[in-house]
């Protein structure tokens, strides 16, 4: 049975009730309204899925039923149904926005289909609104989390900026949510139902990102059998955020500045200039101040990206926001794994605060995912969290002096994970073993060598 609803208007009493028995008996759900006023008075009441509706009625016809739909039901298909059709009346009923014009007497096949065609052309539209709805969820501002003050002024900055075509860079630590920041303010822009084009400009050697943004032609190098259409190009209409821009050589500075000045460019190896119509982001965890100082970026390209700044606090300096965004990464990492767990004990959260979270927010997601995966209860304990993150001291800590060495610093987080692996798996090595995807042996010897193979089993729980 076919539960979508019908509303079929037609003066020609003998025939709507018919052509209702009819739909009825292909299981739709149907409403028969004599005439152009009773089909209003229906439509206030109840708004179908779709609406059949005669061009001829005795109190008005259906391009002014079409009209008032348009203008009160926007999102209702109508189909339109004539006697007397002609190619100028079918341009007309879609140039005022009937999904279709049958001809009467109607063939039950052409009905049929019509129909089919109208409701999966809502379905699919129904789609895409749910679609953009997840994504304004997803990426919009009400998926950043944060009361501090400091964030509360980003939020503002958003708001006022998102709809202009201005440049804006986001500066920050790394971890900070610079791209996050970057796909709100294209989700709360005009652009929003374009392209968002991300790259990351220290990912790529020169040669690969220069084809990467501007997109190349055949034979322009060894490799290039084929043209390729670059992300610039890609992001026309729409939005394109380019992280670490800090990385970027002199040469491909000079592109990226005449792009900014003049939103044009030339593919790699090819003469034809591309316009486009691009709102550009870029990001960095550098100071281009400094850098400009330097004479690693150039001064005039510093100004030009440089028109709004957004700058990232750390998550050390809005220490206040650790717990609702650990609850806020709990919540969607239960959702995702069904796990049962419902958030924090007092103790485990004064522990999180205390840390000063070198890796940021992108850190603190990566905790809070690890307890709630390898946790044993319902709340989040102290001993559910990474040893160094008890002891205060972050994995990467480099002494004042600066003397410790590479090799130290690189041991640090292999035994912090070696270690909260077996505390995960209650010392069992096999278990350990297979958990990090090594051999019995293997263990063993990185145990001994990180001083692991004599600890009580009672540390850090």
């Amino acid at each position: 049975m076919n539960a979508a609803s019908i509303l079929l208007v037609d003066d020609d009493r003998h025939l709507l009730e018919s052509m209702a028995t009819w739909l009825r008996e292909q299981g739709y759900r149907v409403g028969a309204a004599p005439g152009f006023q009773a089909a209003i008075a229906a439509l206030e009441r109840e708004t179908p899925d779709l609406v059949l509706a005669d061009v001829r009625l005795q109190d008005g016809d259906g391009f002014d039923l079409l009209a008032w739909c348009r203008e009160h039901r926007p999102g209702l298909t109508v189909i339109l149904l004539t006697g007397y059709g002609t190619v100028e009346t079918g341009i007309e009923a879609l140039r005022a926005g009937a999904f279709d014009l049958l001809t009467k007497p109607l063939i039950d096949e052409e009905l049929e289909m019509a129909i089919d065609r109208a409701l999966s052309q809502r379905r699919v539209l129904e789609e895409n609104q749910q679609l953009k709805a997840q994504l304004d969820k997803r990426f919009g501002l009400e998926n950043i989390v944060g009361h501090d003050h400091r964030m509360q002024r980003v939020f503002d900055v958003i708001d006022s900026i998102a709809d202009t075509k201005a440049t804006v860079l986001i500066t920050g630590e790394s971890g900070t949510g610079k791209s996050m920041i970057a796909r709100a303010i294209h989700r709360r822009s005009q652009r929003r139902d374009k392209a968002f084009v991300e790259i990351a400009c220290g990912a790529l050697p020169e040669n690969l990102l220069e084809s990467e943004l501007f997109g190349h032609v055949a034979g322009s190098f060894t490799g290039a059998i084929s043209e390729k259409m670059g992300k610039f190009q890609q992001s026309d209409g729409g939005t394109i955020f380019l992280d670490e821009i800090g990385t970027a050589t002199p040469a491909l500075q000079v592109k990226l500045l005449r792009v900014l000045q003049e939103f044009a460019f030339e593919p790699v190896g090819g003469s034809q200039t591309i316009k486009i119509d691009t709102r550009v982001i870029l990001a960095t965890n550098e100071d281009l101040a400094e850098a400009v100082a330097d004479g690693r970026f150039r001064q005039d390209l510093y100004y030009r990206v440089n028109v709004i700044n957004i700058e990232l606090p750390s998550l050390r300096e809005r220490a206040s926001d650790v717990p609702m965004l650990a609850m806020h990464f709990l919540e969607s990492i239960v959702k995702e794994s069904g796990k049962q767990v419902e958030g924090f004990t007092d103790e485990a959260l004064s522990a999180m605060q205390r840390y000063s979270w070198p890796g940021n927010v992108r850190e603190l997601q990566n905790v809070v995912e690890r307890a709630v995966l390898l946790g044993k209860g319902s709340l989040v304990r102290p001993e559910d969290l990474p040893a160094h993150l008890l002891s205060g001291q972050p994995v990467f800590s480099i002494s004042p002096s600066g003397s410790k060495s590479l090799k130290d610093s690189l041991a640090d987080p292999e035994r912090a994970i070696i270690l909260d692996t077996l505390k995960a798996n209650n010392w069992n090595r096999n278990a350990t073993a297979e958990k990090l995807g090594i051999n019995r042996t293997t263990l063993y010897k990185k145990m001994k060598r990180l001083g692991l193979d004599n600890v009580p089993h009672s540390v850090g729980s």
